[in-house]
């Protein structure tokens, strides 16, 4: 089977280094590319079809469809379409939050959080999407359709389904240890503490620090 690849290294660009982008994303990846007949009066008209991801690696990730009758067209229309459908994976740490499956056409792709150090269990489009995702350990077995497209689409399909354990706890009226494995709400705590905080905490303890001998002195 083949999926393609990424557009990643020595492209148009002859290897230069590309400016960082402004929303963190990284470069995009193809999943598959595809020829496409036409059949006119004429003879046949070809064009081209991409199926492109793109992602931050930090849980954020998209999927586009672009067709042109150009290859390097049809790649740039699926990376604008892949940054219009942009959105963020529930995560804890380096795995997903909890089991899912995802289903589009005749695509059905099972999702599975994975202890760390598993790495990607998964394969072709889900492999390459839950990567630009910037998921680590994760168990994903395709069970419907082979087509990349409906892998590739039931893939996201699954990840758009993971809820926060915080929303679930509020929605039920629960705690979040009732109904999450200890591990893996450590993990999401872990994973979705706000970056100063722990400076915030260090400084605070550091000024109080300060303070005490000068009020010791004072007496």
């Amino acid at each position: 089977m083949g999926f393609g690849g990424n557009n990643r290294g020595g492209g148009r660009d002859g290897g230069r280094e590309r400016a960082p982008d402004p929303d963190g994303l990284r470069e995009s990846r193809v999943i598959t590319i595809n020829r496409v007949a036409k059949v006119v009066k004429g003879g046949r008209r070809f064009s081209f079809t991409a199926l492109v991801v793109i992602g931050d690696g930090n849980g954020r990730v998209g999927l586009g469809y672009g067709k042109a009758k150009e290859v390097p067209l049809a790649i740039q229309k699926g990376t604008e379409e892949a940054r219009r459908n942009l959105f963020t994976v529930p995560m804890a740490g380096g795995t997903v939050i909890h089991e899912v499956l995802g289903r589009t056409g005749g695509g059905r792709v099972m999702i599975k959080p994975a202890s760390q150090g598993t790495g990607v269990i998964a394969g072709g489009a889900a492999r390459v999407i839950l990567e630009e995702a910037g998921v680590h350990d994760v168990l994903c077995k395709s069970l419907g359709s082979a087509n990349h497209i409906n892998v590739a689409r039931a893939t996201v399909d699954g990840l758009k389904q993971l809820q926060r354990p915080d929303e679930v706890a509020a929605r039920r009226g629960l705690n979040m240890d009732e109904f999450v494995p200890k591990g893996l709400l450590d993990a999401y705590n872990e994973s979705n503490k706000k970056p100063g905080a722990r400076d915030e905490a260090a400084s605070t303890d550091a000024a109080d620090s300060d303070k005490a001998p000068a009020e010791t002195g004072a007496k």
